[in-house]
């Protein structure tokens, strides 16, 4: 009998679990030769989530991890993975957009031989298209500058093995992009199409300029390349030939006793190259402050305890 273990990161979804923990029970029981443990990791909720989850764990295989306070959902999916027990672990949202009929098809896939299977949306219902259309972008942006080949519009809804998520483990950034983790640590991995639903009930805790998607559209591009430095050595360059351009321009004004551009001039050259600069400094401060936050050798998350369902 193989364990499944399935892990959910949450704040504040007291109206989504009761239909989640009854939609994943049903998929699970379509699996054969698997028993299944559901891993919550509570991200200091203030509404009636823990005591949801602590009537559901009289009937269901449900561990409870409650967080000391709110540490985002990368710590959280971290704190899941290291308190998982499953031949493989599969994460998903709280909210039910991810389905999970899902799970059997994910399932099979490892099965067959995949360490890593990856879900990848075709369409996001009850989505703004204006957001869409800027996570998309997004995706590309960071593509582009990664060292790895990280698939446009597959989020953090997975499968991983054992095997792959112990040496995903074994890392010890302060800060991982883990969406990027599961692709760099390679093995035999495959996607699965899916339509993501809209929000089951609530609202989202991630408006698209909000501090969560900003950040881990920062994280992942700077998680796995040092392009973006060298695009400030671009800058910089482009910037001392618009410099050349507007020296010659001036001597070609003076030599032939034209009348020379004033504040205007001065003005835009200022703005242009300060802008350079700051980008560049921008740029550099990110790195900096990603290699700040590791060295402090803090932990990424504190539990405050762990609850744990009764075994037969």
């Amino acid at each position: 009998m193989k364990l499944l273990s399935l892990v959910f990161s949450f704040k504040n979804e007291e109206d989504n679990l009761v239909e989640l923990v009854n939609r994943s029970i049903k998929s699970i029981s379509k699996l054969k030769n698997w028993d299944y443990e559901l891993i919550f990791i509570n991200d200091n909720s203030t509404d009636n989530s823990e005591e949801i989850l602590l009537d559901l764990q009289k009937k269901h295989k449900i561990i409870i991890i409650n967080m000391s306070r709110t540490f985002g959902v990368g710590p959280c999916v971290l704190a899941g993975f290291k308190n998982s027990s499953g031949d493989c672990i599969i994460y998903m949202d709280s909210d039910l957009q991810d389905p999970p009929e899902l799970i059997p098809d994910l399932v099979k896939e490892f099965e067959n031989g995949n360490e890593v299977v990856h879900t990848i949306r075709e369409t996001r219902e009850g989505e703004n298209k204006l957001k869409m259309l800027i996570t998309k972008i997004a995706y590309k942006i960071i593509g582009f500058f990664s060292d790895i080949n990280l698939p446009v519009e597959a989020g953090d809804f997975k499968l991983i093995s054992k095997k792959a998520l112990n040496i995903i483990l074994e890392q010890r950034e302060f800060d991982p992009y883990v969406r990027g983790l599961s692709v760099w640590v390679g093995f035999k991995q495959t996607f699965l199409k899916y339509k993501r639903n809209k929000r089951s009930s609530g609202k989202t805790h991630f408006s698209i300029f909000s501090k969560g998607p900003v950040m881990e559209f920062l994280r992942g591009l700077t998680s796995y390349s040092t392009k973006p430095l060298y695009v400030s050595i671009i800058i910089g360059l482009l910037g001392i030939l618009m410099s050349i351009i507007i020296i010659v321009y001036s001597l070609y004004l003076k030599f032939n006793n034209l009348s020379v551009p004033g504040a205007a001039g001065v003005l835009i050259a200022v703005s242009f190259f300060s802008g350079n600069i700051l980008i560049s400094l921008g740029v550099v401060g990110i790195y900096i402050g990603k290699i700040f936050n590791q060295t402090k050798n803090r932990h990424q998350y504190i539990i405050k305890d762990i609850k744990k369902y009764k075994s037969d």
